[in-house]
């Protein structure tokens, strides 16, 4: 392990790790298992909910991906943050987007745990779920490569079980299904489109908006790879056909197929729900397999992305110097660790602390998303006119700027207030903004530090 930082991180991804990476590395028990409680929430109108927060998704990505293919960086958006509205945004946002993947790894480990734990009884699950993020760890800290080629297989087993569920649906829905209680698309309408209002599709809305997080990914990642700009702009054109097929049309056969306010959506999932309405033998074997292998996917991205902000962080001086120092196959192993130490952290906090505690720590990552995208958006608005002026050739442009950019700012103002309106809402937002102003005020003491260690400087050299 080299004792001093190096001057970058390596470019072990493949073009294969990062397009499946793209494609599916998001991807998440959300779609198998949550969006089960959306359709309950707002019934077939959820389809616009899932639409509206898609194109959401879309925009932002397009934004993100004007920026990064001009620079790519590991720092992604906190970078270009840093840049562009000032170095508090970047360490603001940075760690934001840090604490976001923290949590979701005791989240997903635990997920994993309990299904393990189903099979397993005599397994306790906080054991499983620290075995489970141990070993994630070690392929974390050996290279990228292994990173990339874990992440490979769990995404392309997700994206066959999509396309094998979607089949499936397709083929009930026009008739070839045995069940024929199931085939066609009654359901769509048969209890009206839109059964709860248009409150309830908003209600949903906020709650699927969630389950796109992660796109993102992408534009770290690829900075690992050889052919960055490449990557990241293949990843960008590719998005809108990833929410049509993935989500849209899941959303669809399943609100075809089942009746929304089928209880089963939400003690079950829509997709085991569907296979059981399609007389699917061992339906929830097979989708408990499928979630646990979405939820390691996950887990195993939540490392790698936690790890490499942290290392982006450092190298700007935003955190632990040690962060930054990368072993002989240029891997951030503190990075990688400190992000682990963190997670267990919050792991014994979900099992040894009162209730209120780790629900105010869950709940503080509530808004970061939203938080996000609009820091990409308000980056993207401020950075294009500084990569002209330095010369740059925008390889990939946001389209209609700056009006959609725009459009796409005062939605999400609009949905954080919308959220601390809605008492279902509020606490996330009202955690997540007591987080954001210690974050900020910790940027604050950093930067003042940071000057008056070169003032002192100066003055020493001076003498």
């Amino acid at each position: 392990m080299s004792s001093t930082p190096t001057s970058g991180l390596s470019q072990g991804l493949q073009n294969r790790h990062v397009t499946m990476l793209s494609i599916a590395g998001a991807i998440g028990a959300g779609l198998f298992v949550g969006s089960g409680h959306a359709i309950a929430e707002a019934g077939p109108a959820v389809m616009v909910s899932y639409l509206i927060a898609g194109l959401l998704v879309v925009l932002v990505m397009r934004m993100l991906a004007e920026m990064a293919v001009a620079q790519p960086d590991s720092g992604s958006f906190s970078t270009y943050a840093d840049r562009s509205i000032g170095h508090w945004a970047g360490f603001t946002i940075g760690w934001l987007y840090w604490w976001f993947w923290v949590l979701v790894i005791p989240l997903e480990a635990n997920a994993a745990a309990a299904i393990i734990h189903a099979w397993f009884p005599g397994a306790p699950i906080w054991v499983l779920a620290f075995l489970i993020t141990s070993a994630l760890t070690v392929t974390n800290l050996f290279s990228v490569k292994n990173y990339g080629e874990f992440e490979f297989w769990l995404a392309l087993i997700k994206v066959v079980s999509i396309i094998a569920f979607l089949v499936l649906g397709c083929a009930a829905i026009f008739g070839f299904s045995p069940n024929s209680e199931v085939s066609g698309i009654g359901h769509l309408t048969s209890e009206g489109f839109l059964p709860k209002g248009w409150g309830a599709v908003l209600a949903a809305l906020l709650t699927t908006m969630f389950s796109f997080m992660g796109s993102e990914i992408v534009t770290i990642a690829a900075t690992e790879s050889k052919d960055p700009e490449q990557q990241i702009t293949r990843a960008t054109n590719s998005v809108i056909w990833r929410i049509a097929l993935f989500y849209l049309l899941s959303i669809l056969i399943v609100v075809c197929l089942v009746p929304w306010n089928d209880p089963r959506l939400v003690s079950m999932g829509s997709y085991q729900t569907v296979l059981e309405h399609l007389h699917i033998p061992y339906a929830k074997l097979i989708v408990d397999i499928i979630v646990l292998v979405s939820v390691t996917s996950c887990l195993n991205s939540a490392l790698y992305t936690a790890s490499r902000m942290m290392y982006s962080l450092s190298k700007r001086g935003d955190a632990p110097k040690i962060a930054q120092v990368t072993s002989a196959s240029r891997t951030p192993v503190y990075a990688v660790l400190l992000s682990t130490a963190m997670a267990f952290l919050c792991t014994f906090a979900n099992y040894l602390a009162p209730a209120e505690v780790f629900n105010f720590l869950l709940a503080s990552s509530g808004a970061i998303a939203l938080l996000v995208y609009l820091v990409i958006a308000m980056s993207q608005l401020r950075m294009r006119k500084k990569l002209l002026a330095q010369g740059h050739e925008l390889k990939l442009k946001m389209w209609l700027f700056p009006w959609l950019t725009w459009a796409v700012i005062i939605f999400i103002v609009g949905a954080l207030v919308t959220m601390l309106i809605r008492p279902d809402h509020r606490m996330e937002v009202v955690a997540t903004t007591l987080l954001t102003v210690v974050v900020v005020c910790s940027g604050l003491l950093v930067s003042n530090l940071r000057k008056s260690q070169r003032a002192a400087g100066l003055v020493g050299d001076a003498a």
